[in-house]
């Protein structure tokens, strides 16, 4: 491997300007990379701190285009953009990770589905539903879930069914139906690889939802399990990112039974809402080991520091408009907190405006703290609805 390299170490291409790319772009910063952001709205959280946006759609062939060429290796920091102009980039040469056509089938959650059968990767039963039957449904059984192909995140594309009854609250959209599982914790492993297939895993931590919009309420890391199931989860985290060849970091999303076994449920090729603890509580955090992973340098200590907990700040519902945030002082005040505003320019009900991360000496003194911070912070609007 060539070990000197001119400033700027690399140019890195980022599709999306969300909090992601934000976070990204302070780890590239770090490791003497420059950024460019593709974002349809300018002055998007990446490109405040990035300083170069490319205003444009994420699928926009042409804007695709200006970035790739501008830059050394192309990245995202979500799934939701079209394949064919990124497949049609990297064939004419351009570094695009993780690749596009591993993108692709990750981003129809069918296709994932069957990837991760086909592969030998456990997960639920599943039977694809091109359109919405009752009676393919009632054939199928309940209690299930519906999860349209496409565009699902943070508890959208996502219909969960107990009995018949719920029917009419399907989606009206492309899917598939897989059995509900009867989940004792759910958790989540992140996993880095490079080019040169070398892997790390971070600690497997466990995810509480909350019970509007199936949006992450409380991370745990590490999470509550035995020593047994933590290793057999990161185990199987690993041989998911190593048969999918994925390079870059990877969430994996897990359900543990009550008798003890794992189920793959979803799998993201990008940094992960159950990482952002790694920022503080780990030696290299996974947004720099995204960069190392697509840049094919040698992958950071995955070793967790200090028992941690994060929560989402969300838009407080009844307000919109510019963000106010409530509580900021007295949030700070409290020991081991780390607090993470992303930037955006407008607030509304359950729209991801940061986190706070807390760490401690122990979960349960973390999540006390964390249950002290979300009392005290909102995020409020200068609008009411």
């Amino acid at each position: 491997m060539e070990d000197s390299f001119p400033f700027p170490v690399a140019r890195i291409g980022l599709i999306g300007g969300g909090q992601l790319g934000r976070m990204m772009v302070k780890a590239a910063k770090r490791l003497g990379c420059t950024c460019v952001v593709l974002d349809p709205v300018l002055g998007s959280p990446a490109g405040q701190v990035a300083g170069h946006q490319i205003v444009g759609d994420y699928s926009d062939p042409a804007k695709l285009r200006e970035l790739a060429e501008s830059c050394d290796v192309v990245t995202f920091e979500l799934e939701d953009i079209d394949t064919a102009p990124l497949l049609a980039l990297e064939a004419e040469g351009h570094r695009i990770f993780p690749r596009p056509q591993l993108l692709a089938t990750i981003q129809d959650k069918y296709l994932q589905k069957v990837f991760l059968r086909d592969a030998g990767i456990p997960t639920s039963a599943f039977i694809d539903m091109p359109s919405p039957d009752p009676e393919a449904f009632a054939e199928f059984g309940y209690p299930l879930v519906q999860k349209a192909r496409r565009g699902g995140y943070d508890g959208r594309g996502v219909a969960v069914m107990p009995t018949a009854a719920a029917y009419p609250q399907h989606l009206p959209v492309a899917g598939y139906v897989e059995r509900f599982v009867a989940a004792d914790k759910e958790l989540a492993v992140l996993v880095a690889r490079n080019a040169s297939g070398d892997c790390r895993v971070y600690p497997t931590v466990e995810m509480r939802f909350h019970a509007d919009g199936n949006v992450l309420d409380y991370l745990f890391a590490p999470a509550s399990v035995s020593a047994d199931v933590a290793a057999r989860a990161e185990a199987l985290a690993v041989r998911t990112v190593e048969a999918m060849e994925g390079i870059g970091v990877f969430g994996v999303e897990m359900f543990l039974d009550a008798e003890g076994g794992l189920l793959v449920n979803e799998v993201a090729p990008r940094t992960h809402n159950s990482g952002h603890h790694t920022i503080e509580a780990c030696v290299t955090d996974q947004f720099e080991q995204h960069l190392r992973a697509i840049l094919d340098l040698p992958l950071g200590e995955t070793r967790q520091l200090s028992p941690a907990t994060m929560v989402n700040l969300l838009g407080e519902p009844g307000y919109r408009g510019r963000p106010i945030i409530a509580g900021l002082a007295a949030t700070l005040a409290i020991p081991g907190v780390c607090l993470h505003i992303y930037g955006k320019a407008v607030t509304k009900p359950g729209r991801k405006m940061g986190h706070v991360t807390i760490i401690d000496d122990s979960v349960e003194a973390a999540c006390e703290k964390a249950s002290r911070v979300k009392q005290t912070i909102r995020i409020l609007g200068d609008s009411k609805i």
